[in-house]
């Protein structure tokens, strides 16, 4: 009976608590990263594509998807296109993902953590204004830097946008006008979980702690991600694999913190800045949570890109950088 007992507590360890590793693809150094050490804690990677020509007066600084998506080498280089018009072109890994530092109290991981960061990110470029480009979770990590730093701000443009945070429900019931014609992504994703990554999410939860290192745990969100990229496309052909950019971590303890933000919402209710607002025929985010961006900014313009998914630089890299560029060149 005690051998059996001891059997049971092994496999159930083993189940739980033993390091697994994923075949996926592993973070590469980056020719060119550079970093900041912000006054936060944060220390954090960044490429820079500087203007070609006659430098305009305000850069660009995109804030990728996820949270925790990192920054890829696609968006890059379809990104930093502005760069020819003039733009100095910043895309930053955000703490916790990337080539940026990792934290090791996971609670300090948070929407108003990624905000501060950004308003020191600001400071160190030493700019008048930015020009925001905001992809998905970025969407709403702009409108919360937009909300306390009106002034900072020239342009805004939001692609594929989620749900402004704290979430107003009321927007995701809206129903989509026929004549859009949008579709849902061709795949929904159902990744395969294990025992193990059940036991780190729970851990996380409800200690705040990390069970698994960051290693493992970021490759399990790669892993996981290659799934997930499925549904970001209109055309699963055209889905790209994960480079391993991704940050566990950061990514739950980030959702977990936007029911606890503070609403951006009246701060905004004057603001008249130019805001370019990009959806994807094929998005996977509800058409109700794009619509809350209409009410709030009065001066918006509204693109549909057709044929292309929730990562509309994937499927349509032309249209998408021109409808930007010509945004951006509008006085």
């Amino acid at each position: 009976m005690a051998l059996l007992f001891l059997l049971c507590a092994g496999w159930i360890a083993y189940l739980f608590l033993y390091p697994r590793s994923y075949n996926v693809n592993h973070l590469r150094q980056r020719a060119g990263t550079k970093y900041w050490t912000l006054a936060t804690g944060s220390h954090i990677a960044y490429s820079l594509v500087p203007a070609k020509g006659e430098k305009k007066a305000f850069p660009v600084i995109y804030l990728h998807g996820g949270p925790g998506a990192g920054i890829t080498d696609l968006e890059i280089n379809i990104l930093g296109r502005l760069a020819d018009y003039g733009y100095d072109v910043y895309l930053y890994d955000q703490v916790g993902c990337g080539h940026s530092a990792r934290l090791d109290n996971i609670n300090e991981y948070s929407a108003q953590r990624h905000k501060k960061d950004l308003e020191e990110i600001v400071k160190e470029i030493n700019a008048e204004k930015v020009i925001l480009l905001g992809q998905s979770w970025g969407a709403i990590l702009s409108v919360l830097f937009l909300a306390d730093n009106p002034g900072k701000v020239e342009k805004l443009v939001i692609t594929a946008p989620a749900a402004i945070q704290p979430e107003n429900k009321a927007y995701a019931a809206i129903a989509v006008p026929d004549s859009l014609q949008l579709m849902p992504p061709a795949y929904k994703n159902n990744p395969r979980t294990s025992s193990r990554s059940k036991a780190i999410e729970l851990w996380m939860r409800n200690f705040g702690k990390k069970l698994a290192s960051d290693k493992e745990a970021d490759q399990f969100a790669t892993y996981f991600t290659n799934d997930l990229n499925r549904t970001m496309v209109c055309d699963t052909a055209n889905a790209v694999i994960a480079e391993g950019t991704e940050g566990y971590y950061v990514h739950y303890m980030t959702r977990m913190s936007l029911g606890r933000q503070q609403n951006p919402r009246p701060k905004l209710a004057q603001c008249d800045i130019p805001v370019l607002i990009m959806k994807a025929q094929c998005d996977n985010q509800k058409w109700g949570y794009t619509t809350e961006y209409f009410d709030l900014f009065r001066n918006h313009q509204f693109v549909l890109v057709k044929n292309a998914g929730h990562n509309i630089f994937i499927e349509q890299p032309g249209l998408y950088v021109e409808t930007i560029r010509k945004f951006l060149e509008q006085p």
